[in-house]
């Protein structure tokens, strides 16, 4: 049986605007109330996702969240009507209203973890939703995911879900972001390697500047959930200091594909104890580990933050080889361009360098490695996927034909108070759900 890797692309939602809110995220904090640009934001996905399906690769497309929030802003006092609930959070608390109209579920690498079947005890693919509690903004988030998860894989026979974990700082999860998965051919046993930046219990070595969003607790729990064997499992710390330079998740320092592990020279504490266990647990599946480790003194940290060289793709063609797809500002670094053009000819399994405008994203703190979510499958399971979801020439066209429809080319934080945002986003939401199939997964849908 054959197996593929599915990239689910976050589709841009039409409040993207940039508040600034994620502290510890350099990019995010930097360009806080410049003008955004919703229309130019999901075009720029939309190209990328179609670009990387007409290179044969399984892409699909994973739906925004529903905002403003209302329901949010109700449970925090305001009364009235929607649009008057709107209206009174811009007077009293706009920072609050700028929080619960944000798009940032756009970056799909922290809606969940995923564990395929060939890894899980009960050979299911299983799903936890990320509680995401170290930003309010995002904290929200993991009710409607999990309805999303659901009706994209809407079959218990292949897929198990599981609600997200405890709402409190011992269970900070972050999702995929902080978890690679190394081995051979996608259906078959892999490595899983959670990665995370404290250890609430017990643990001592913590950064100083920045919070640790992920928690070596929660990374343990979601093992648990999805039945993992503890000799094909790994758990690694980051490396605090680099999280106190701006990399608030592993996929700002590191990335993997197949056999394949990208990562800085600095990316983990403990650094050659942590890769010497991938490496034998590797072995245990008689697959060859091959790490990638790119020095200080060809790429600083400071440049693979402010480039996310690190917040790549590394995707697996149908040669055999693999290309690297990077953000239009990785190339335009010196030190990072020169370094990946020597990399793609030094012999790795990585020959070929693919290059995206995802400005509108990079602006708000996410890169290519952001916007996705990989779910591996075997061919039972692929077939089980909603069908809806998967880009093409058909897809392509009706979404762009979408996007022109409901999305500004042009938001500030003061327009968020507009009454017509919300009629606008909820619109195009309410019929996103029909051309994706989804079903009635918002909230003002039910």
């Amino acid at each position: 049986m054959s197996g593929y890797e599915i990239n689910f692309d976050g589709l841009v939602g039409p409040t993207h605007h940039y508040a600034g809110l994620s502290f510890g995220n350099v990019a995010s904090t930097k360009n806080r109330n410049n003008a955004s640009n919703p229309k130019l934001a999901a075009k720029q996905g939309l190209k990328k996702m179609k670009a990387l399906a007409d290179l044969g690769l399984k892409q699909g497309v994973f739906a925004p969240q529903e905002r403003p929030h209302v329901p949010t802003l109700r449970r925090l006092g305001f009364t009235g009507s929607d649009i008057e609930v709107i209206t009174q959070a811009m007077r009293t608390a706009p920072a609050l209203l700028s929080s619960l109209s944000s798009a940032s579920s756009m970056w799909t690498a922290n809606s969940c973890t995923v564990s395929p079947s060939a890894d899980s005890a009960d050979g299911r693919v299983h799903f936890t939703a990320a509680n995401l509690n170290n930003k309010f903004h995002r904290s929200i988030e993991h009710h409607t995911t999990t309805r999303i998860l659901k009706a994209m894989f809407d079959n218990d026979v292949y897929f198990a879900h599981h609600e997200a974990l405890p709402d409190a700082a011992l269970f900070g999860d972050e999702g995929a972001a902080n978890h690679n998965r190394l081995g051979g051919r996608y259906e078959q046993a892999g490595v899983q390697v959670f990665v995370y930046g404290q250890q609430q219990l017990g643990g001592t070595v913590a950064p100083k500047k920045f919070p640790a969003r992920q928690t070596r607790e929660a990374s343990e729990a979601i093992a648990r959930l999805h039945r993992l064997d503890a000799k094909r499992t790994v758990f690694i710390q980051q490396n605090p200091d680099v999280i106190d330079q701006g990399v608030f998740h592993n996929d700002v320092i590191a990335v993997s594909n197949q056999q394949v592990l990208f990562h800085h020279q600095h990316a983990f504490l403990n650094q050659t104890q942590a890769l010497n266990e991938i490496r034998q647990k590797m072995a245990g599946i008689e697959q060859e580990f091959i790490s990638i480790e790119v020095p200080e003194n060809r790429v600083s940290v400071e440049d693979a933050v402010a480039t996310y060289l690190f917040n790549s793709q590394i995707l697996t063609r149908a040669d055999g080889g693999m290309s690297i797809v990077v953000p239009e500002e990785s190339r335009q670094n010196k030190a990072v361009w020169n370094y990946l053009n020597d990399m793609i000819q030094m012999g790795t399994p990585i020959d070929d360098i693919k290059v995206f405008d995802l400005r509108e994203s990079m602006r708000n703190g996410g890169g290519p490695a952001c916007l996705r979510l990989r779910v591996a499958v075997n061919e039972k399971e692929l077939a089980a996927v909603n069908p809806n979801l998967f880009m093409n020439d058909r897809l392509f066209k009706i979404l762009n034909q979408w996007v022109d429809q409901h999305y500004r080319d042009e938001l500030t934080q003061d327009d968020l108070a507009d009454p017509s945002l919300l009629i606008e986003s909820r619109t195009a939401l309410d019929e996103l759900t029909k051309i994706l199939g989804l079903g009635s997964v918002y909230h003002f849908q039910r």
